[in-house]
C-alpha cells in the first residue's frame, strides 16, 4: 500500500503540485555551455543550516548507495515520515523519485528546483541570468525524463522579451510542462504591458502554466526589519527554515501584486485560456485579494474606462485560470467557503521538511465536512486543470 492510498483511501488520485529535487553542487555547471562555465552562479555556497553541508558531502554521487536506498524503499507507505532534504529517497536522482513515487502513490507530481530560482532571477548580468536558466532547465529535464509522472519546471526571467520567448520555446522542446518565473515588474515594465505579450500567448497557445512560487522574489521583510535590538533572540531565516516567523505573514506580496496587476491590466481577460499557479505561498490570503479586486473594477470603472471593458469579474477570471497551494496548517475547508473551491490543490512539498510527515492527513482533516467532489478537486481535479494541457503526461 502507498502512502495516498493509506491516507486518503477515499481519493481515487492524489495529483501533487509542488515538490523538490535537491540540487547537488554541478547541477548548473554540468549543463552549461563551456563559455559560461566559470560566470554562472555557484550552489557551492548554499548554507542553509545543514543541507549545504549535506549536498557537498554528495558532490560525486548521482545516486544514494544501492543499501540507503534499499532502507528507504523498505520505509513503505512511511516514506514521508523518513529523511528530508538530501537524504530522502530521489531527492537528487531521477530513478530513485521513480522509485519515492511509487511509494507515495501519487499519480503525478510536478518538480521544481530547491536552490537555482534566487540565484538565476537575481543575477546581475542578464546574459549570465540566461546560460543559468538553460542550464536549470536541461538539468531539469534529465531528471524528469526517466518517468512520465514527474512533470518539470522551467526557470525563465522575463527581462528581456526576446530572451524569455527563447527560453520557453527550449523548455518545450524538453518536454518541461510548466515556467517559473520572478514576481517582480520585468525590466522595469508591469507584467500587462504589451511587450510581454507574445510570451502570454505561446504559453496560452501551449497549455503551459506560468508558475509564481517561494523564490520568485527575495524574502519580503528587509534585514532592517530584523534588527529588534536582541542579539541573542535566534531566528529561523538561513538556520533550520529558508524563511522565518515574519517572513511568513507577508511572503505572499509579491505574488499577490503580480497577480494582481495581471488581472487589472486585462492579461487574463486578453488571454482567457492561459493559466497560472502560485505554488507554496500559502492561500489565506487569496479570498480577501479576489473581493478587493472584483470592487477595484466596480469602482474605478469610470475613471479606469479599461476595466469597464472586462467580460469577466475578476472572480470569474481567477476560478477559470489561477491556482494556488495551500500551507498544510491552513484551513482549506474554510477557503472553500469563503471563495471557490475550483482554485486550491493538494502539495506535498517532498522531500523539503516544511512539506511535514502526513500533508494529505493535514489537508484531510480541513477537509472535513466538505463533499466527495470538492475534496476530489482539490486533491487532483484542481492539478489538472492547471497542468493537464501541454505536459505530455496522461490524465
Amino acid at each position: 500500500m502507498s502512502y495516498a492510498s493509506s491516507a486518503a483511501p477515499s481519493v481515487p488520485r492524489v495529483l501533487d503540485a509542488d515538490s523538490h529535487l535537491m540540487e547537488l553542487p554541478d547541477f548548473l555547471s554540468r549543463h552549461v555551455e563551456r563559455s559560461m562555465r566559470d560566470r554562472i552562479p555557484t550552489l557551492d555556497e548554499i548554507r542553509l543550516a545543514d543541507v549545504g553541508e549535506r549536498m557537498r558531502s554528495y558532490r560525486d554521487a548521482r545516486e544514494h548507495a544501492p543499501e540507503t536506498v534499499a532502507r528507504l524503499v523498505a520505509l513503505g507507505e512511511g516514506i514521508t515520515r523518513g529523511p528530508k532534504w538530501h537524504d530522502a529517497l530521489g531527492a537528487f536522482s531521477g530513478r530513485e523519485r521513480g522509485l519515492a513515487l511509487d511509494l507515495l502513490g501519487f499519480g503525478r507530481q510536478v518538480v521544481f528546483s530547491s536552490f537555482c530560482a534566487t540565484k538565476v532571477f537575481t543575477s546581475p548580468d542578464p546574459a549570465v541570468g540566461r546560460a543559468a536558466a538553460a542550464a536549470h532547465n536541461r538539468a531539469m529535464a534529465e531528471f524528469c525524463e526517466g518517468d512520465a509522472r514527474l512533470i518539470g519546471v522551467a526557470l525563465s526571467p522575463l527581462d528581456d522579451p526576446a530572451d524569455a520567448l527563447a527560453l520557453i520555446d527550449e523548455a518545450l522542446d524538453l518536454r518541461l510542462g510548466a515556467v517559473w518565473i520572478p514576481s517582480r515588474a520585468p525590466g522595469g515594465r508591469s507584467p500587462g504591458h504589451p511587450l510581454h505579450d507574445d510570451i502570454w500567448r505561446r504559453l496560452e497557445a501551449t497549455g503551459t502554466p506560468f508558475i509564481l512560487h517561494v523564490g520568485s522574489s527575495s524574502l519580503s521583510v528587509p534585514d532592517e526589519w530584523m534588527n529588534d535590538g536582541q542579539p541573542e533572540r535566534r531566528s529561523a531565516r538561513g538556520g533550520v527554515e529558508v524563511i522565518g516567523s515574519k517572513d511568513l505573514t507577508v511572503i505572499f506580496h509579491s505574488a499577490q501584486r503580480f497577480i494582481s496587476t495581471l488581472v487589472l491590466d486585462g492579461v487574463l481577460e486578453q488571454f482567457p485560456a492561459l493559466k497560472g499557479g502560485v505554488i507554496e505561498l500559502g492561500a489565506g490570503w487569496v479570498p480577501d485579494t479576489i473581493r478587493r479586486l472584483d470592487h477595484a473594477v466596480d469602482i474605478w470603472a469610470r475613471s479606469e474606462p479599461h476595466l469597464g471593458e472586462f467580460q469577466r469579474k475578476p472572480s470569474e477570471q481567477f476560478r477559470e485560470q489561477l491556482r494556488f497551494t495551500p500551507y498544510p496548517f491552513e484551513d482549506v475547508g474554510a477557503l472553500f467557503r469563503e471563495s471557490m473551491p475550483e482554485l486550491y490543490l493538494f502539495s506535498s512539498d517532498y522531500p523539503h521538511a516544511e512539506g511535514g510527515r502526513d500533508p494529505i492527513g493535514r489537508f484531510s482533516r480541513s477537509l472535513a465536512g466538505v463533499g466527495q467532489a470538492d475534496q476530489a478537486r482539490f486533491f487532483a481535479g484542481n492539478f489538472r486543470d492547471l497542468f493537464g494541457p501541454g505536459t505530455g503526461v496522461e490524465t
